[in-house]
């Protein structure tokens, strides 16, 4: 069972979700916030598996709210919820820490499909559609994303093939994708990409990708 708390500022989403979430038998909720600071309480007090939270909340916002969730270290996992499919608030959202993010308008078997994924570790966002996203948005990611690549401590602990696998997922391409690049096996893969993420700290892979292009690993096509 996948616990659930929702973050909504509007009394009928808040209720909507709740419907959506508990006609569905693997997921339940265990509380609800109208803002972030309840969102930060509650989310300490009844460590849910996965945190829906609406960016727009009034008082502490919603990307403060999951910087904060964040930076606890708890084992709570973000899922933002956003108006526009590429607003700003999204990006400061996954870099601050959410592990994806939907439109509120997605339909509902994708918003459990979301929810499931976070809650298993996954990002939500494809890697392809994360590319597109960090693409455009690439002049909010750093000062200048055209100078050499910035030494970072986190780096040293990378073997040679990890470093060239956190470029790759950089880059937007899929464990198959990188598979085929470096001629190894999707499985090598996979273990590669869990000791990447691990030894550079980040939550999943799309914290992965900020990080490749706030270091200049990666840079926009």
């Amino acid at each position: 069972m996948i616990s659930v708390l929702v973050v909504a500022a509007q009394p009928l989403q808040r209720f909507g979700l709740r419907m959506l979430l508990e006609s569905t038998p693997d997921t339940e909720i265990v509380g609800e916030a109208e803002n972030g600071a309840e969102a930060v309480r509650r989310t300490t007090e009844l460590y849910p598996d996965v945190v829906l939270m609406d960016i727009r909340v009034p008082g502490v916002d919603g990307i403060e709210a999951t910087r904060r969730i964040a930076a606890a270290g708890g084992r709570s996992r973000i899922l933002v919820l956003t108006t526009f499919d590429v607003d700003r608030y999204a990006l400061a959202a996954l870099r601050a820490g959410a592990s994806g993010f939907l439109l509120k308008d997605t339909r509902p078997e994708e918003l459990l499909a979301g929810i499931r994924a976070v809650a298993a570790g996954d990002a939500v966002i494809a890697p392809a559609l994360t590319r597109r996203l960090l693409d455009e948005f690439a002049d909010r990611l750093g000062d200048d994303l055209c100078g050499p690549v910035r030494e970072d401590l986190r780096l040293r602990f990378l073997t040679r093939r990890e470093r060239e696998i956190l470029v790759a997922i950089g880059q937007g391409l899929t464990n198959g994708e990188i598979a085929q690049r470096f001629t190894l096996s999707e499985s090598t893969v996979k273990t590669h990409v869990g000791r990447v993420l691990a030894k550079i700290g980040a939550r999943d892979r799309v914290q992965a990708v900020i990080l490749a292009y706030d270091l200049r690993l990666t840079r926009p096509i």
